[in-house]
Formats: C-alpha cells, structure tokens, sequence
C-alpha cells in the first residue's frame, strides 16, 4: 500500500485521464480485437497461439481470485482514494490483476510472434504502461500486477514453441485444445461445487461464475473451429489491403452482434442461467472461426485488377 498512497500523492488531472485510456488496452475487447485481427489476417498460428495464452491466464487469474480473496485495495484501506473513472471496471477480487493478465498475455504474445522490432518494441511499451496503470488509478497492489505478469510471461514462454509446430504435429493441438477444454470445465466445476465460506463476496463468486461459463463456451468454440479449418476450410489469411479492411471491420462487427445479439434471447430462453453465457460464447467463437473464414476467398478478390 505504500507505493500506492506514493503514486497517490502523484496524481494530476491529465494523468488520471492519460492512465484511465491506457488501462482500456487491457480489456476484454482489445483482445478480441488483436487475436482475430491476427488469426484472420496474418498468421492463424499465431492467432491460435493468443488465444490459447489469454484463455490459460484467464482461467488461472480467475481460479486464484477466488481462492485468495483478496479485496481490493480501497477496502483494505478505506482512507486510500482511487481514480474514480476506473472503479467500475474494478470488479471482482483484488488478486491477481486480470488487465495485468490480459495485456501482458496480448500485447507480450504479439511482441513474442512478431520479427518487427519496432512491433516489439511498440508491444512491450505498451504491456508495461497498462501494467502501471493498474497501480496508478489504485485499482490493483504491486503484488497484484506483478504475479500476473509473471503468469503471463510464463505461458508466453511455455506455449510459443508448441504452436511453432502446430502445422506438423495437427493431432499435439487437438491434445491442447483439448486440455484446455478440461481446464474450462474444471474450473467451472470448482466454482460450482466448491464449499465457498459465508463471508464470500456474492457479486465476486457471480462474476467467477459467469467467466468459468464464458471461458468454456470459447474453448470449446476454438476446438470446433480448429477441426473445422483443419479438415475442411483451411482458409487464407492473405489478401489485399482494402480486403484485409473490410474482412476485419466486418467480421468484428458481426461477432460483437451476435455477442450482443443472442443474450438476450439465451437468457429469454434459459431463465437467465449461465449455461446462455456458454452457449452465447460458443456461437462467437463459430462465427469468427468457421463461418467468417468460408467468405475469405471474396475478400482475397478484392483490390485485384
């Protein structure tokens, strides 16, 4: 808490604004946005490969939320003040920092794929400024962002040379999808089953609920779309500028409608239980892993003389 009351007493209005955008690289939708971007339109390994980053770290900084428990730091120390813009998207357990997680693993695994230093270099920047930016709105600990991005830094280390193999070995990812799967349900059997103590914070467990339903209903998306591409689409990412354009603005709008789109209708449906936040990530990761990908070849036509 003492470099945090330290970065307190460093606050500016123009900073507080400054790290309350920067923090934004950390969210969900800049994810999304970089690893489709990236299987879509420049290499589907490497787009594999942050997927599979994000949705390992996920599990484990979602798991040791609630294991831990550990509230966030204004609770601990109710004279502490934080950058008010960011205690919204401030939810659930304090331990470990999941925007930590997120860009780290993002923004880490570009800069680990990429040969550009400059891309690097641009990559590692930016990882480090959300990281401390956590700190600076008062949202997270030094210890929160630092085991994160210890985490992160791992997976990046341990899954690269796996998916550098991935057009060798087919049957090794069908193994790791797999395994991932598992992890998925396994999660959500802890949350489920799990003997919660009295005191748990109902709208934390909620929020670990929902991920553990979320998380499963995208990995078992990315093990059809594998076997989908594999065996059947094994679409291009190659195409010209105004196509790459126009494939990614499109795409991304269609997989962010039907995320928008079926929610209520599953919830309609299944009386507001989580399994609608599976079935709705299912159909997310299906739309822009097999259904999108069959429509490439126009795109690749486009631009051409």
């Amino acid at each position: 808490m003492e470099f945090l009351r330290f970065l307190e007493g460093l606050r500016t209005p123009f900073m507080d604004t400054l790290m309350s955008l920067i923090t934004q690289l950390g969210d969900e939708l800049f994810f999304m946005v970089i690893a489709i971007t990236m299987f879509w339109c420049i290499d589907k390994r490497r787009g594999y490969y942050l997927l599979s980053v994000g949705f390992v770290g996920t599990v484990l900084n979602q798991f040791l939320k609630l294991v831990f428990r550990v509230p966030r730091p204004w609770v601990l120390d109710p004279d502490f003040t934080i950058v008010e813009s960011a205690r919204e998207a401030a939810t659930g357990y304090s331990f470990p920092s999941g925007h930590t997680q997120n860009a780290v693993g993002t923004f880490g695994g570009v800069a680990r794929s990429s040969k550009k230093r400059w891309v690097q270099i641009v990559s590692i920047v930016i990882l480090l400024l959300v990281s401390f930016s956590r700190m600076y709105l008062g949202v997270h600990t030094p210890k929160d962002v630092g085991v994160s991005f210890v985490i992160a830094v791992i997976l990046l280390l341990v899954l690269y040379p796996l998916f550098l193999k991935m057009d060798e070995k087919p049957k090794m990812m069908y193994w790791m999808f797999g395994g991932m799967t598992m992890l998925g349900v396994a999660y959500l059997l802890f949350v489920t089953l799990y003997p919660f103590p009295a005191d748990v914070d109902a709208a934390n467990l909620a929020s670990g609920t929902k991920n553990a339903y979320t998380l499963l209903g995208a990995t078992l998306g990315v093990l059809v779309a594998y076997h989908v591409d594999r065996t059947h689409t094994n679409f291009s990412t190659k195409a010209p500028l105004p196509g790459q354009i126009l494939k990614v603005v499109i795409g991304l709008a269609l997989t962010l409608a039907v995320k928008a789109g079926a929610k209520p209708v599953l919830n309609m449906l299944l009386n507001g239980h989580q399994a609608a936040n599976l079935i709705r990530y299912f159909l997310m990761v299906i739309v822009a892993g097999v259904l999108w990908p069959m429509t490439f070849k126009w795109f690749a036509k486009i631009g051409k003389k």
